[in-house]
């Protein structure tokens, strides 16, 4: 036989197939999931519009399901793709019960979402500054439908790619450009009609 002479048998299991053995490695522990991606779901839950008396609630249910769900992702998209998913259900469930109890989201003190996640605080005036950049941020977010406003986030702030979006939200890739192309004018549009309010209020 041709391997009789070999010090060993040819490989037979994944490690034999290039691409596989990569492709059945463990996936990341659930501390490893909230330490990297931590940021990330907090960013998405507080830009989803999420006001910050939930926020903690919300991102803690968000990980709940991660735990849950762990053992069901596969690899076949980006892990952030997936959380996204989870998150952007996470969410609407949320949003669903406000609704039901009557209740709305309401704006507290506004916090940058990055600062907050990595543990950095800046100094008073530049934190102001942050503050007020936030704000309107979120004011201008909060003009647009949900729909749009998702693809807006992941695309502009998120900085994701058009089929990673659809893989996120589960949209058809046409979609995904049509809302994020709407989005694009319809933000320019609000931010325009708040940079005019601030002009006519100046002396």
């Amino acid at each position: 036989m041709l391997w009789a002479s070999r010090s060993s048998p040819p490989e037979t299991g994944p490690a034999a197939l290039p691409g596989l053995a990569e492709a059945s490695a463990p996936v990341m522990t659930l501390d490893e999931i909230y330490r990297q991606q931590f940021a990330f779901v907090w960013r998405s839950v507080r830009r989803l519009g999420v006001d910050e008396a939930s926020l903690d609630d919300v991102v803690q249910d968000v990980f709940l399901v991660v735990h849950r769900k762990l053992d069901t992702f596969e690899g076949r998209a980006s892990l952030r793709t997936w959380l996204f998913r989870i998150t952007l259900r996470v969410v609407s469930d949320h949003r669903r019960s406000l609704r039901r109890r009557g209740g709305e989201s309401r704006r507290s003190e506004v916090t940058d979402p990055d600062t907050v996640a990595d543990g950095t605080r800046p100094g008073p005036h530049d934190e102001l500054s942050q503050a007020q950049d936030v704000r309107l941020l979120h004011q201008l977010l909060d003009e647009l439908d949900d729909g749009r406003r998702t693809v807006f986030i992941l695309a502009e702030l998120e900085e994701m790619t058009a089929p990673e979006i659809a893989e996120a939200t589960g949209e058809n890739i046409n979609t995904v450009y049509w809302r994020l192309r709407t989005a694009r004018i319809d933000f320019e549009k609000a931010l325009a009609r708040h940079q005019a309010r601030q002009s006519r209020r100046q002396p």
